[in-house]
């Protein structure tokens, strides 16, 4: 079961103006379930985006790639994504296929193959069923609502169990203006992205140049911040779109009153979804918040974290509930901190102080760290004592589900 995390409320979620959306069944892999969503995007929107880190992406994140450049992110009319199907480790033939869905919305849209935005999730190392996708194309199409956002998340789901979705109101220059948001992943999740899809929507007016520098802000401050199982996946995607409808003056900087209101609404609900992943996580039955403070910088702060987040042995240790807490500075002490003082350290679970200078706290009971362990929420912070720099990550346990989930997915 997730960890406390509800399915959205479909009312919840604000439709985005120039956006419309609709999900249908084209069979990917399974039937009976709906597994193609394709987004309509009004003439003159943008679109930017960041990627799979994972050298070994798949066809649709290198096609989608250069449909953006080719582009220039501008005019982008459509995105179409299935689930069922990674189209990764699939060679020219999975570039051909992806490109032929592209060609086919493009000339029932009456638009240009390269402003069609492809995206894949499945099992890897299959054939994409490309004929039944743009056998779909045409129920999609019919299907397209404004105020489908709850049915998309559901649409690319794969082994999550909870639809993901998220949104704002904000008020910019006395103008209304929505930022509402979807993603998909349970597994295979790591920095850098993962085996997740994210896209949120805005209608404010911006000036196209800064939305990649939006959007690699807000995936800095989410989505490159959790992690599952320290897997990179090859099909990550994580999309911005303005469609330029609210009618506010045009924001041309990020750092400006209007600029830094969208940046923070587009970074919340981009927090909310990331976060969504993580509760959602394959097997989980803990949300775990990891804080790194004090140190040289930014970089290091995310190497301890990281190394805590992804080590097998702590994650079991709060799936047990076991406050075998000399893994979590055995993490710590192999992050890669060459000059780290482990006389230094301090170690918090909660509010409970179990580490100062470099062992255990003279106050600190087992039974105090056991009693956070239990908890579904447990928030880890750390304390180097070497500079001002400060991050956070997070994760989840590790459970015997875990493996079930991952050794089943195919069957």
């Amino acid at each position: 079961m997730p960890v406390n995390l509800q399915a959205p409320d479909p009312a919840s979620l604000f439709p985005v103006a120039g956006v419309t959306i609709g999900v249908a069944m084209a069979g990917v892999r399974k039937a009976n379930r709906r597994d193609l969503t394709l987004f309509q995007l009004t003439p003159g929107s943008s679109v930017a985006g960041v990627f799979t880190s994972n050298r070994f992406c798949a066809a649709p994140v290198q096609l989608c790639r250069q449909h953006l450049a080719a582009a220039g992110g501008q005019d982008i009319r459509a995105l179409v994504i299935n689930t069922g199907n990674a189209n990764a480790g699939t060679g020219a033939d999975g570039l051909a296929r992806a490109s032929a869905v592209c060609a086919a919305l493009a000339d029932t849209l009456g638009v240009r193959p390269e402003q069609i935005l492809p995206y894949s999730t499945g099992v890897i190392m299959e054939t994409l069923p490309s004929d039944r996708i743009i056998a779909g194309l045409p129920a999609a199409l019919a299907a397209a609502r404004a105020d489908a956002w709850g049915d998309a998340a559901t649409g690319i789901m794969t082994t999550d169990t909870l639809p993901k979705a998220a949104s704002r109101r904000i008020v910019i220059d006395g103008k209304a203006v929505h930022v509402t948001g979807i993603s998909k992943g349970a597994g295979m999740i790591r920095p850098n992205m993962a085996t997740m899809l994210g896209y949120v929507a805005t209608d404010a007016v911006i000036a196209p140049a800064l939305l990649q520098t939006l959007v690699k802000q807000a995936a800095d401050a989410s989505f490159n911040r959790i992690t599952i199982d320290g897997d990179t996946s090859t099909n990550d995607s994580f999309m911005l779109i303005a469609t330029h409808q609210a009618g506010n003056p045009c924001i041309d900087r990020l750092d400006s009153p209007a600029g830094l209101a969208l940046s923070e609404a587009v970074t919340a609900v981009s927090v909310e979804l990331a976060q969504a992943i993580v509760r959602d996580g394959e097997g989980a039955t803990k949300f775990i918040t990891v804080q790194i403070d004090g140190g040289r910088s930014e970089d290091e702060c995310r190497q301890a974290a990281y190394a805590i987040a992804h080590s097998p042995l702590v994650k079991t240790a709060f799936f047990a509930s076991d406050p075998n807490l000399g893994r979590i500075l055995a993490a710590v002490g192999y992050a890669g901190i060459t000059d780290l003082d482990q006389s230094l350290i301090d170690l918090w679970l909660d509010e409970v102080h179990v580490v100062t200078q470099g062992g255990r706290h003279a106050a600190y009971q087992e039974a105090d760290g056991q009693r956070v362990m239990k908890q579904s929420e447990i928030h880890v912070r750390v304390h180097l004592h070497r500079g001002p720099a400060t991050t956070t990550v997070w994760t989840c346990d590790l459970s015997h589900d875990y493996v079930s989930i991952n050794a089943d997915y195919r069957s």
